[in-house]
């Protein structure tokens, strides 16, 4: 499962651009992560927003 860090993320929407099928930003701009995080099929997506995320808040949770 993808874990946010809130406290570093700024909703910026660059993971909804890499992973829309995972993230989706609120109408109070809040990061919400979908239920298709735990598809194996999204896992390249989730790996490129991780990698993309400009403030770091995304990771994989151990």
């Amino acid at each position: 499962m993808v874990e946010v860090d809130f406290d570093l993320c700024e909703a910026n929407g660059v993971c909804v651009g890499l992973a829309p099928d995972v993230f989706e930003l609120d109408d109070d701009d809040q990061l919400i992560v979908t239920d298709a995080a735990d598809l194996p099929e999204n896992k390249a997506a989730i790996d490129d927003a991780i990698a993309g995320c400009p403030r770091a808040a995304l990771r994989w949770r151990p």
